[in-house]
């Protein structure tokens, strides 16, 4: 009688250790699936991704020909506000070959690869503005449709989708075993309609689409090349050695200045479209809120126009129906406020 009492702290003691050792059994194995199912390292072919990149830098022959031809693919699209035949464009478009191959000479310290990855850049973008300029040059002025102003300006999903989407291409272009995630990365990051919407902008004189779609072209690259530059850094890529201690500090000085020179720029470009999206967001809030206090009064909103500006951001709207008093006026200036727009 006097064991009774104690043998059971023992066996719930017991219990607990049993519970928190399978407890903690349970978490390592669903941390182990984790890192399985998301582990990078497996199927990596170095050498070959490499390769794959290096040659598709290169422009010449079949790729300058590729090029052209998508050139006006996209061209026509955007006229036509096809998105099927702009899909095409994007498709078989080659700029994302020496995109690719400024974040793999970046990341291994190769000179040489990254001044032909700019030259090459340099000149595809030049080729497809003056193709597709002459192209909105000769052909009859379009009407503005939905995919030219799409391609205006950058927003943060744009960002975000050409970040993602240059992570998806390295990743799944440096398998061994190749998946059909390239194509759809290729549609994703839109290089081609940007580029050619600048040949619109400059032909028909529309200077808001030439510098909206050309920063769009500009922060995509760079935000594609991002991802890439830090995989190929993650996955521990062979880097180029140099027999000369100095040379190899010279190279990576260098290296290192020109990724800081892209990336910061591009850096303070997403701050502002961030402050910009931010600005939209609360703006039509904003908005809501008026159209909320103008039912049953007799007016209402026929057109609004909402304008992001650094210095100073605009939000028109245009009424139709009874005349709102300065009370009501004042009461919706005062609200601004609550919505983080006292600029």
């Amino acid at each position: 009688m006097s064991d009774t009492p104690n043998s059971e702290p023992k066996s719930s003691a017991s219990n607990d250790t049993k519970l928190n050792r399978s407890g903690r059994l349970f978490i390592k194995s669903l941390w182990q699936s984790v890192q399985n199912i998301l582990s990078l390292k497996e199927g990596v072919d170095k050498e070959a991704t490499s390769a794959g990149i290096r040659a598709d830098v290169e422009f010449k022959g079949h790729a300058a020909w590729i090029l052209v031809f998508s050139i006006f693919i996209a061209s026509i699209g955007l006229n036509t506000g096809s998105v099927a035949v702009i899909i095409g464009a994007m498709l078989i478009s080659p700029l994302m070959g020496p995109i690719l191959g400024i974040g793999l000479a970046a990341g291994t310290n190769d000179v040489d690869l990254i001044t032909k990855s700019l030259k090459n850049f340099g000149v595809m973008v030049i080729i497809s503005v003056i193709i597709s300029t002459l192209y909105f040059f000769i052909v009859p002025t379009p009407e503005i449709n939905l995919e030219l102003k799409g391609r205006k300006e950058a927003t943060l999903l744009a960002i975000a989708v050409a970040f993602f989407g240059g992570a998806a291409g390295i990743i799944a272009g440096s398998r061994s075993l190749k998946s059909n995630a390239v194509p759809g990365v290729a549609i994703a990051t839109a290089l081609m309609p940007p580029l050619c919407t600048v040949g619109f902008g400059l032909a028909t004189g529309q200077w808001d689409y030439f510098f909206g779609a050309l920063y769009l072209f500009f922060i995509n690259s760079v935000f594609i090349a991002l991802p890439t530059y830090l995989y190929i850094k993650y996955m521990r890529f062979p880097v180029k050695e140099f027999v000369e201690p100095k040379r190899e500090l010279k190279v990576k000085r260098l290296i290192y200045s020109f990724v800081a020179l892209i990336m910061i720029p591009s850096f303070f470009i997403f701050y502002n479209v961030l402050q910009q999206s931010f600005f939209a967001t609360n703006a039509e809030a904003f908005l809501v809120k008026i159209e909320n206090s103008l039912d049953n009064t007799g007016t209402s909103i026929i057109d609004r126009k909402v304008v992001y500006d650094k210095e100073r951001a605009q939000i028109t709207i245009a009424l139709m129906g009874d005349p709102v008093g300065d009370e009501t006026e004042a009461l919706w200036n005062s609200m601004l406020s609550d919505f983080g727009l006292e600029r």
